[in-house]
């Protein structure tokens, strides 16, 4: 007998996706702003830390005629967005206390996405190992206060 209304897996995520649009766009805006904060914050300290170490950034792969700048000022608010979704639909897999969660969250998603992400960049551009280890450090410690500032709103999760 034929089912005149066939649930297939995409409709069951949008459907989450749907119910859960609120709480996504929240956690997006919140995660984004400290994001943002952080991560340009961290830059100009790291500049006055370590200026050599920024002096492989000026190179042509790294130089923009400034028409593309708003992507990479906006690229916080991306990462939330697709983090808050992974959050979404995972979150019942992390337990333990609010920052346990938030970092493990981190570390899944570097080990899941970042690292795979670095092999291929690092073996097709020419840029350092080390480059690409401060990439994979700084992405990791965007994933982990994303996950705490999720872990901390988050009403499903005990205090």
């Amino acid at each position: 007998m034929d089912h005149p209304n066939h649930v297939t897996e995409k409709d069951i995520w949008v459907d989450r996706i749907r119910r859960n649009s609120k709480e996504i766009l929240k956690n997006t805006v919140l995660a984004g702003i400290l994001i943002f904060l952080v991560s340009y914050g961290g830059l100009f300290v790291a500049i006055r830390i370590s200026p050599s170490f920024f002096t492989d950034y000026i190179n042509p792969i790294f130089n923009s005629d400034g028409s593309r700048d708003l992507y990479f000022y906006l690229h916080p608010f991306v990462l939330a967005l697709s983090l808050s979704v992974f959050w979404n639909r995972f979150r019942k897999m992390f337990g333990g206390n609010k920052i346990k969660i938030g970092i493990e969250f981190g570390m899944v998603y570097a080990f899941v996405a970042l690292l795979p992400v670095m092999w291929i960049t690092y073996s097709a551009m020419d840029v350092t190992l080390q480059m690409i280890g401060s990439w994979l450090m700084y992405g990791l410690l965007q994933a982990c206060i994303a996950g705490i500032v999720f872990a901390l709103i988050d009403p499903y999760h005990g205090k």
